[in-house]
């Protein structure tokens, strides 16, 4: 499996991005796809997480309302819209997935698959 994220960029305060994950090497129908995030010296943290086939979403109480997570299941590419973004939100972003167990995790150990890591920068 291999996920290739990208996206990331630098942007004001109030802005929006979109992050992208595109995702390669098997067929994800039954997997579950996420991003996590990590600042500088903090601990890597769930931001999003979708079932692939859409049916369960689960979002950390700090992006909810600003981040929508979504998938394109023909082009097997994973997306994260960032609204409102806050310099808080700074961090390198990480995609990831793993086979869907019936439920989403928020803990990046249950994830075995990730993908490089894409900087986003919000400045003040």
């Amino acid at each position: 499996v291999q996920l290739q994220a990208s996206g990331g960029g630098l942007v004001q305060a109030g802005g929006s991005l979109r992050l992208s994950c595109a995702a390669s090497g098997r067929t994800f129908s039954t997997y579950v796809m996420g991003w996590f995030r990590q600042g500088a010296r903090k601990e890597r943290e769930f931001v999003a997480a979708i079932s692939w086939n859409g049916g369960k979403i689960d979002y950390a109480d700090s992006v909810k309302g600003r981040f929508t997570i979504s998938n394109n299941y023909a082009k097997n590419t994973l997306y994260l819209q960032m609204n409102s973004l806050e310099p808080e939100d700074t961090a390198v972003y990480y995609c990831a997935a793993d086979p869907y167990r019936g439920s989403i995790s928020t803990s990046s150990h249950e994830y075995s698959y990730w993908g490089q890591g894409t900087l986003v920068t919000v400045s003040s």
